[in-house]
Order: structure tokens, then C-alpha cells, then sequence
């Protein structure tokens, strides 16, 4: 008698570290500033938060210091609907944090990362809860988490392999950090992981700086796809869009229209798109109908994330599919 198949408890589960962000207002400096607007960011846990929102059961994983700020993290999280039940919090350990100065042309808005020691940089193999890890449809990773520490990256190449043996489908974002390692170390070091990924995304300005990528979208893509298990690539270009090539099929996306209010969290939107058209397709090997669904999604929730305030993308199932069939309005009643 055959077993029943069991289904995953998650459909999303991510690994990485959440940090606070604090901001200056536009045409303010960060030497001379007395106001900070504090918001929560984190690449995987912003992927979690937008997929769970979309109404996809989303968990997410850390180490996370055990006070207030810590706590703040956490309790937003799960008020966005992601499970954070096994997040390891530890005391005496500091959180991440970053600071932003926005500008507009000439002038380009600058970042400074305080993240070095953090709590989620100590993170070991022997931390992960991984029966919880691996309990999903989807494990999500980052290049960002491979740059925090050289224990951080031995638990995502841990976290690559367990996944493949359990059966786990790896997406996997290059999402590089200039600030946090030079490109000829990244690149090195993430040519393990992307090898690895069955979902691979990347800039297409990483892919020439971190693996010498060259040429027009097409070109480049298909040098990309040499280094990589994945049957499924998906780049973006900025103001150009996005593309997708799976196999010999390349499809490209142009940006929609925006009025950019914080570019930050665009990337993470645009992941959390591509992996909802993946989980919502029911064919066996995800065909490239889904695939391509998957693009048109990310390419409109990164607008969405272009639009709105903050690296969260508080979108919701309903403007998503407003997006997508053009149906905006400038007043909604």
C-alpha cells in the first residue's frame, strides 16, 4: 500500500539576517541630521513577508539577539503573517543595522552598513532548526547571508545540500553587496552556491561583475546558465526589465511605468513575484508557462515596491492581480 504523500508544512521558508533601517528625509544629510525614520529591512525576510502577504505560508529563520529591538524585528514579522517560531534568540549580541541618505541627481544616495558582529553573523550549522528548514516547498538563500561570515556561508552550502537530499526545491539570489565584499571574493565564493540553485536570480550588472558575464541580455544570460544546475534564470536590467531564460526559451519583461518613491526592497519584490508564479502553478515540473507567469509577477510587485515607502513590500493578492490587468486607478473607493 502506497503512502500518502505528505505535504509541506510551509510553502516559503528563507534563512538570513533582519536589520533595522534608519533613513534621513530627502535633501536632508546624514552629518546634520536630527530625524530617523526606523523601518525593518533583511533581503530574505522581505521576500518572506511579501509571499505571505500574497497568502502563501512563509517562514523564515535566524539568530536574533534577545531584546527590545530584537523583539520589535520579530513581532512585525509575524503581524506580516511569516512564521518565526524557531528564530534562535540569544543574549548580550547586537542586531544589524543600516543607515541610508537619500538624494536625487546629481547627488546618489549612499548606505552605511553597521552589521559587522552582528547576532545572525555568528550563526552556525549547529543553530539551524533544519527539520523546520526544510519542511517547505521553496528554500530561499542569499548571497548577502554568505558575505556576513565564513560561518554564515558554510551554513548556506549546508543548507544547499540537505536541501537537495530532502527534495527541496533552492532559489537562490545573488544579491551582491559591494560594501560588504569585494567582487573577485564574491565571485568566487558564490560560484558553489549559484551551481547549485533550481531557481537562479541575479542583476545583470552582477553577472558581469561577480562571473565576468558579458553582451546584451540574451548573451549574457546564456553565459550565466553555463555556471548553474538551474533550468530556470531570471535577471533583471534596471529600467529595462527582466528576463527569463529556461533552457533556449528567453523571454523579456519591460519595467512598468513608476513613480519611484525608495528603491530599496525592489530586488527582494521581484524575487517574492517570481517564486509566487512558481508556487502557484500545479504542474509537476513547473512548465515555462509558470515560469513566465513568474516574471510578469516579480516585474509588477518590484513597481509595487518601487512605489511605496521602506523594504518591505506590503502589497496584498488584490493589487497584485490590479497590476497585472492594468487595472489602476488614481483613487480607489
Amino acid at each position: 500500500m502506497n503512502k500518502p504523500i505528505r505535504t509541506p508544512r510551509f510553502d516559503f521558508v528563507s534563512l538570513g539576517e533582519s536589520m533595522l533601517r534608519l533613513s534621513v528625509p530627502t535633501g536632508r544629510r546624514l552629518d546634520d541630521t536630527r530625524i530617523l525614520d526606523l523601518e525593518l529591512a533583511g533581503a530574505e525576510s522581505n521576500v518572506s513577508v511579501a509571499l505571505a502577504r500574497l497568502g502563501w505560508r512563509a517562514g523564515w529563520f535566524s539568530r536574533m539577539p534577545d531584546h527590545a529591538l530584537g523583539n520589535a524585528v520579530l513581532r512585525a514579522l509575524r503581524s506580516d503573517g511569516v512564521d518565526v517560531s524557531t528564530v534562535k534568540s540569544v543574549p548580550d549580541e547586537r542586531l544589524g543595522t543600516y543607515f541610508i541618505e537619500y538624494a536625487t541627481p546629481p547627488r546618489t544616495t549612499q548606505v552605511i552598513y553597521d552589521r559587522a558582529d552582528s547576532a545572525a553573523s555568528h550563526m552556525t550549522i549547529a543553530d539551524v532548526d533544519w527539520d523546520y528548514l526544510l519542511d517547505t516547498r521553496v528554500l530561499h538563500l542569499t548571497g548577502i547571508t554568505a558575505a556576513l561570515s565564513e560561518n554564515c556561508y558554510a551554513v548556506l552550502m549546508e543548507a544547499v545540500q540537505r536541501a537537495h537530499a530532502a527534495g527541496v526545491m533552492v532559489s537562490f539570489d545573488v544579491n551582491y553587496r559591494a560594501k560588504l565584499w569585494p567582487a573577485e571574493i564574491a565571485g568566487k565564493k558564490l560560484r558553489p552556491l549559484i551551481a547549485e540553485a533550481d531557481l537562479l536570480l541575479c542583476k545583470g550588472a552582477d553577472a558581469t561583475a561577480l562571473f565576468g558575464c558579458q553582451g546584451e541580455s540574451r548573451q549574457l544570460m546564456t553565459e550565466l546558465q553555463k555556471l548553474t544546475r538551474a533550468p530556470a534564470i531570471f535577471c533583471t536590467f534596471a529600467e529595462q526589465g527582466a528576463a527569463l531564460l529556461s533552457g533556449v526559451e528567453f523571454v523579456a519583461e519591460p519595467a512598468l511605468p513608476v513613480q519611484i518613491v525608495d528603491r530599496i526592497g525592489s530586488g527582494d519584490a521581484f524575487a517574492a513575484g517570481v517564486l509566487d508564479g512558481w508556487l502557484s502553478s500545479d504542474a509537476p515540473n513547473k512548465d515555462t508557462s509558470a515560469l513566465r507567469e513568474g516574471l510578469r509577477r516579480g516585474v509588477a510587485l518590484a513597481a509595487i515596491a518601487l512605489s511605496q515607502y521602506g523594504d518591505r513590500v506590503l502589497s496584498s493578492r488584490a493589487e497584485l492581480n490590479a497590476m497585472l490587468a492594468s487595472e489602476r486607478h488614481d483613487i480607489s473607493r
